[in-house]
């Protein structure tokens, strides 16, 4: 089982190797940079938009290839009821063309991080500032900060993937 991951975070790459191992044999999972095509810091539905052209990126570059599915992740934040959370985007797109989608759990996010990311800071450099941490994106994320590290954000992912995997685990009830 070949799986293509729009991103070379190693964060992602193993939520993908982890939330596939849970229903295939012999994950083989690789990584490949490709942009979302959206804003730095993804808004409500440009997290969706920019996990789908990951993906579909990837398909595009790949169709002659041997790989069973590609995969975009992206992390966002987004209004509901008037207020804002943070979550993760997944798309999957298997080699022929199906797709499937699905999203972490949501997490709230106090309002002065909102505001810094509505004035152009992306999310992980926010909560480096806040921990006094680097690279957070690639490790905890801002999910492992607000949770004091019972929830990391390879744990988010991996839940978000599974749901997105469920029209190729149940196939029969998805055309």
């Amino acid at each position: 089982m070949k799986v293509l991951v729009g991103s070379n975070n190693p964060v992602k790459l193993d939520a993908v190797k982890e939330a596939f191992e849970k229903y295939y044999k012999d994950v083989e999972i690789t990584g490949i940079s490709v942009e979302s095509d959206v804003p730095e810091q993804p808004v409500n539905s440009d997290t969706f938009t920019g996990a789908k052209n990951r993906a579909m990126k990837l398909f595009d570059m790949n169709k002659k290839n041997d790989n069973d599915f590609f995969v975009g992740v992206e992390g966002g934040i987004i209004e509901i009821d008037n207020k804002w959370f943070g979550f993760g985007c997944m798309c999957i797109v298997d080699k022929n063309g199906k797709i499937g989608f699905g999203t972490s759990p949501m997490f709230p996010m106090p309002q002065f991080v909102i505001d810094q990311l509505k004035n152009g800071k992306e999310l992980g450099i926010v909560i480096d500032e806040l921990s006094n941490k680097e690279n957070t994106k690639h490790k905890e994320g801002a999910i492992g900060f607000f949770t004091n590290d019972v929830m990391t954000r390879k744990d988010l992912y991996v839940n978000g993937l599974i749901t997105a995997l469920i029209p190729f685990i149940k196939h029969e009830y998805f055309s």
